[in-house]
């Protein structure tokens, strides 16, 4: 996993797209009216996005539909799960200060 992909994800914007992907497939259209951005905004966001691989784009007459990569939340879904598990092990653990 990529640190980029991390920093895409986080913005609250691309977080918001991703969450409307997550239920449909969505043309730029779409995601201006559901998130109040403009074309531009979002068009730069769907960008970033697709840079990191979370979404893909399908063209659609002159439409571009984008779509959610599920494979990609689930590589960062099992990073953190990773980090909790590790977390629990390090209750038990205290590094001695000097």
């Amino acid at each position: 996993m990529t640190d980029e992909l991390l920093r895409a994800l986080a913005d609250p914007t691309r977080a918001r797209i991703v969450e409307l992907l997550a239920a449909e497939q969505l043309c730029v259209c779409h995601l201006v009216e559901l998130t109040g951005a403009t074309s531009s905004n979002l068009s730069n966001h769907l960008r970033v996005l697709r840079g990191v691989g979370a979404v893909e784009a399908e063209p659609a007459g002159r439409f571009t539909y984008y779509r959610l990569r599920p494979e990609v939340l689930e590589v960062v879904s099992a990073h953190y799960a990773g980090l909790a598990s590790r977390a629990r092990l390090a209750l038990v653990v205290k590094r001695p200060c000097d």
